[in-house]
C-alpha cells in the first residue's frame, strides 16, 4: 500500500544512498516524485543507483562524496542546490561498521567508524542545516540504531558512534527548531541488506535475532525507508529531537526470548502456558 506523503517536487539528499537502506530511500523518494541527490563514496554503485531514475525521467544528481571531508561536503550541498533547487530534506544514511573486541580495536578502525558515523554526520547535517535555517524550513533524518541505546560485544566504536548520533540529533533539534527545521533519528535493528547477510553468521540471525525480536524477523529495508519518508513529510510536523525505533520490538524489553513467548515463570511453565526451548 502506498500513501501520498506530499514529497513530490521536494529536493532531498541521501548520503550512503548507493546501497542498502540508503538506496531504498533513494528509490522511494524518486517514486514519490522528489528530486533526489544521491551521495556515496562508491562511484560504480552511484551510477547504478541514479541510472534507473534518470531513465524514468526523474530528477537525480549523483555525487561522489566522502562525508569525512568537510570541504567536499559543503561543496556537494552547494552543487545540490544549484542543480536541483533549495534543499527540503536530508536522509543521512552513510555509515560503516568494523568489528573487533575492544582490546583489539585498532586506531584505524576506531577513526573510520567515528569519522563516518559521527564526524561525517555532523559535517553533513551542518551543510544541510545552515541552508535550511537560513530558509526557515527543512527536515533531516539521521541514522541511529539499536546500538544507540545498548551495547553489543565487538562493536565498541559502532555503539559509541550511534549513541553520539542521538545526542547530536537532540542538540540540533533544540538549536534549529525555532527556525522551522526538524531533525529526528531512526533506530533500526538488523535490516535485511547484503551488508548484513555478508557480515553476520546465519546462525546468529536465526538463533539470536529472530528469537529475541518480538516480530520474529529482521527489518525489511522498505520498512526503514518508509519511516524516513514519514519523518520527512508534513505528517510529522510536530516531531523533532526523537529517536524513533524501527526494531520490531527488540528494545522494548531486556529479557526477550522465543519472540516474547518465554514467560520466565515456573508456574506458567507448569500450567502449560508455554514450553521451554529444545
Amino acid at each position: 500500500m502506498h500513501y501520498d506523503l506530499g514529497l513530490a517536487g521536494r529536493t532531498v539528499a541521501v548520503t550512503g544512498g548507493a546501497s542498502g537502506i540508503g538506496l531504498r530511500c533513494v528509490q522511494t523518494l524518486a517514486g514519490a516524485g522528489a528530486k533526489v541527490a544521491v551521495l556515496d563514496v562508491n562511484r560504480e554503485q552511484l551510477d547504478a543507483a541514479g541510472a534507473p531514475i534518470r531513465a524514468a525521467g526523474g530528477a537525480v544528481l549523483a555525487l561522489d562524496l566522502d562525508v569525512r571531508d568537510a570541504g567536499a561536503t559543503e561543496d556537494a550541498f552547494a552543487r545540490i542546490e544549484t542543480d536541483l533547487g533549495p534543499l527540503d530534506g536530508l536522509i543521512a544514511a552513510a555509515g560503516v561498521a568494523r568489528s573487533a573486541p575492544a582490546t583489539m580495536l585498532t586506531p584505524e578502525m576506531w577513526d573510520l567508524v567515528i569519522g563516518v558515523n559521527l564526524t561525517g554526520l555532523f559535517y553533513t547535517v551542518q551543510a544541510a542545516g545552515k541552508r535550511m535555517v537560513a530558509r526557515g524550513r527543512g527536515a533531516i533524518v539521521t541514522f541511529g540504531s539499536t546500538s544507540s541505546v545498548g551495547g553489543q560485544a565487538g562493536r565498541a566504536a559502532y555503539c559509541a558512534s550511534k549513541a553520539g548520533v542521538v545526542g547530536l540529533t537532540r542538540d540540533l533539534a533544540i538549536e534549529w527548531g525555532s527556525y522551522g527545521v526538524r531533525i529526528n533519528a531512526v533506530g533500526p535493528s538488523l535490516t535485511d541488506t547484503p551488508m548484513v547477510r555478508n557480515g553476520i553468521p546465519q546462525k546468529f540471525l536465526d538463533d539470536i535475532v529472530a528469537d529475541r525480536t518480538p516480530l520474529g524477523r529482521m527489518a525489511d529495508p522498505q520498512e526503514v525507508a518508509d519511516t524516513c519518508m514519514f519523518l520527512l513529510s508534513d505528517l510529522s510536523s510536530y516531531i523533532t529531537g526523537t529517536l524513533l525505533m524501527v526494531d520490531g520490538g527488540v528494545t522494548a524489553g531486556a529479557f526477550t526470548a522465543q519472540k516474547g513467548r518465554d514467560f520466565s515463570s515456573k508456574a506458567m511453565l507448569a500450567q502449560g502456558i508455554y514450553r521451554e526451548r529444545d
